[in-house]
């Protein structure tokens, strides 16, 4: 499959564009269901992938394992932060995951859920007891609260800090619940489906946020830093992961597994990775840049009648070497 390997990866301002995930020939499967089979990609810190398939190719799965909510049946799933690769063996603050359903307590305000997730990593019951008593705790909190605060400014829910779930509507519970995530400053985000539920405008809006967290990697990369915010992004729309994405992924069940020897689907794999376009926060939608890649997607991915060979299509590292497309992975 193609590979990250023997890249030139620097960048701009000296940055370094290294691998922050890497997921090696994993396979998975539920007693006698075979769900994925020999998936095989490597993401670069600061990417957001866009990560499509058909209901039930085991888009889920694939975010649980990288989540360590499960584990692969074989294969290995590996993070790589600060040149330490280390196996995936489950869940940790390293990797935030937003799904479609808003994850939020409905008895606390947004603030408050925003900040639930520091008071559970950074104390402990005893801590937080000992602290009412000293007063540590309430200016922790204090500090908690401050921070999430300025979090949901910064994501236009200014108006929206004291409120409760049921006051909001479905883009702005959403806008929470990713904020809930990015409070914990994840390595990485996974995003399951998070838009599904939302109508178009409100669905575009939250797509121009994610973007405007592309912008700040980009910004990163061009000083010689870190880029902050790498994201994989499960989605059914296709225009969705081109436009919010650098890099667009597709699983599939419909592959020549036929040609490899197996008598039934071993489960779906990766059958599509390309470089998509990179857009501004502020540009707008371009349908004519999606038209070819879209068409290319809905017969490589969707299409049931088309029997891929992954290794055809899955180029995206082989394009980053040639230079086609931008982005944090290529010149910025």
């Amino acid at each position: 499959m193609d590979s990250m390997q023997a890249l030139p990866l620097v960048r701009k301002g000296g940055c370094l564009v290294k691998p922050i995930l890497t997921v090696s020939n994993a396979s998975f499967q539920v007693r006698k269901q075979h769900i994925l089979h020999g998936v095989d990609f490597t993401i670069g810190r600061g990417q957001i992938v866009g990560v499509l398939g058909a209901s039930g190719c085991g888009k889920t799965s694939l975010l649980n394992l990288i989540a360590g909510i499960t584990r692969s049946t074989s294969g290995i799933v590996s993070v790589n932060y600060d040149g330490q690769e280390t196996e995936i063996v489950g869940p940790g603050p390293d990797r935030g995951i937003v799904y479609q359903a808003y994850g939020l307590y409905p008895f606390l305000t947004s603030v408050e859920n925003v900040a639930f997730g520091l008071k559970l990593h950074l104390t402990t019951i005893p801590r937080r007891m000992w602290g009412q008593v000293t007063g540590f705790w309430r200016r922790l909190r204090r500090e908690h609260l401050k921070h999430a605060e300025e979090l949901l400014v910064r994501f236009g829910l200014g108006d929206a800090v004291h409120k409760y779930p049921h006051e909001l509507s479905g883009g702005m519970r959403q806008r929470v619940a990713i904020a809930q995530a990015l409070i914990m400053k994840p390595q990485i985000l996974l995003l399951d489906e998070p838009f599904g539920a939302l109508d178009e405008a409100t669905r575009e809006d939250l797509q121009r946020m994610l973007l405007v967290l592309y912008e700040e990697n980009i910004q990163a990369v061009g000083q010689g830093k870190p880029a902050p915010h790498t994201i994989l992004l499960v989605t059914h729309a296709i225009s969705e992961a081109i436009f919010v994405g650098d890099r667009v992924m597709g699983l599939s069940r419909h592959w020549n597994w036929e040609e490899q020897g197996f008598s039934s689907c071993p489960g779906a794999t990766v059958v599509y990775d390309k470089v998509a376009p990179v857009f501004n926060s502020t540009d707008s939608v371009d349908f004519e840049k999606f038209f070819g890649q879209k068409n290319e997607i809905a017969q490589l991915v969707f299409d049931e009648k088309v029997r891929v060979r992954p290794q055809d299509h899955c180029t995206f590292w082989s394009q980053v070497r040639v230079n086609h497309g931008h982005g944090v992975t290529h010149d910025v």
